[in-house]
């Protein structure tokens, strides 16, 4: 398989121009087209002698992945199924939203991005770990899933969200790589403060990303206010228990500065005791943590269901009334099936990949 061109920074394209006996100030050129004008074929680049644009379409592809489907009616959450090069599938949700977070009218485009194919965490609830872990995206195969959302919505992107398939702290490399180019003015010049990583509580990962000098927000998975109930629905907290997760978040909180999300999704029977939400609180309080609710999104071969609403509204009441900032999210893609992993959990039962 050919390598894409969106995985390289400046410097690696006037490394490989130099190899080909081309001036530097190509990769300026080269960049522009890949992330300013958002070319997708080398034809494109219509200020690149011929003869370079033969060489890199020789060698070198650009987009990295193909949309098979696409999900859901324009203007609404929409979800998009992609497939790699090696014929293995990921899936990217798009979320529009007309307001902006203080309420003032903002049109703005959230894509919830893809770092694995497949997951290997196996959280109970998930469709993305039912068909086991595969493999990384690539770097190029990160930043092509912004790329096709934009294509899919003729928008810029402005908020990314690592929070589709996969746990992307489990992936730092590319995922880093990814960032700096998300994040570079040659790049798609995304600032910090709108890109958000969520983790399912890798406490190694956290400590790398802890050193990676850029004010990111982290979002974290926890799905349990206490051990014996996480451990029920994600096998991660075995390795990794809250006596080891909280004081990581702790080291996050007093190093960076900004209020963390801890995102808690409500299963009947399973973590919506109303003595977890108490439990949440004191977690929330240490932390100085915000609290996104999430009422379960039913996945189909899965046995887990929501709580009634008046249920999860007394969930939400007791953390309000513990004074802890707190939002109740019901899934904005519940009729898409827009839950991590479904729509390629359908896909890859009609036509499972060539081996």
């Amino acid at each position: 398989m050919k390598p894409s061109l969106l995985s390289c920074t400046e410097q690696q394209l006037i490394g490989i121009l130099k190899e080909k006996g081309h001036p530097a100030y190509r990769a300026k050129q080269i960049m522009e087209w890949l992330w300013k004008h958002k070319v997708s074929d080398f034809e494109s680049m219509t200020n690149l002698p011929p003869a370079l644009r033969e060489t890199l379409a020789a060698e070198y592809i650009i987009r990295p992945l193909e949309i098979v489907e696409i999900m859901g009616p324009k203007g609404s959450t929409r979800k998009f199924l992609s497939r790699m090069q090696d014929g293995h599938l990921v899936e990217s949700v798009i979320i529009p939203a007309a307001y902006s977070a203080d309420g003032r009218r903002a049109e703005r485009t959230t894509l919830c991005v893809s770092s694995q194919v497949g997951c290997a965490f196996g959280c109970k609830f998930c469709a993305s770990g039912l068909l086991g872990f595969t493999r990384d995206l690539t770097t190029a195969e990160i930043l092509g899933q912004i790329l096709a959302a934009e294509d899919i919505t003729g928008k810029r992107v402005d908020n990314l969200v690592f929070m589709g398939m996969g746990e992307p702290l489990a992936n730092f490399d590319n995922l880093r790589a990814a960032l700096d180019l998300i994040m570079s003015h040659l790049g798609l010049n995304i600032g910090a403060r709108h890109i958000t990583i969520s983790t399912s509580g890798h406490v190694e990962g956290l400590k790398k990303l802890a050193a990676y000098d850029k004010p990111i927000r982290l979002a974290i998975s926890l799905h349990g206010a206490s051990d014996e109930v996480r451990s029920r629905v994600m096998p991660v907290n075995k390795k990794w228990p809250l006596g080891d997760l909280i004081p990581a978040l702790q080291d996050w909180v007093r190093e960076r500065k900004h209020m963390i999300t801890l995102e808690y999704i409500l299963i009947e029977g399973i973590n919506s005791d109303l003595g977890e939400a108490s439990k949440l609180a004191r977690i929330a309080r240490d932390l100085n943590a915000k609290v996104n609710l999430i009422p379960y999104n039913t996945v189909e071969g899965l046995p887990w269901q929501r709580p009634t609403e008046t249920h999860c509204k007394t969930f939400c009441q007791i953390l309000v009334n513990e004074r802890i900032p707190v939002t109740m999210r019901y899934e904005k893609g519940h009729s898409i099936d827009a839950a991590c992993g479904q729509l390629r959990l359908r896909r890859t039962a009609e036509t499972p990949p060539a081996p």
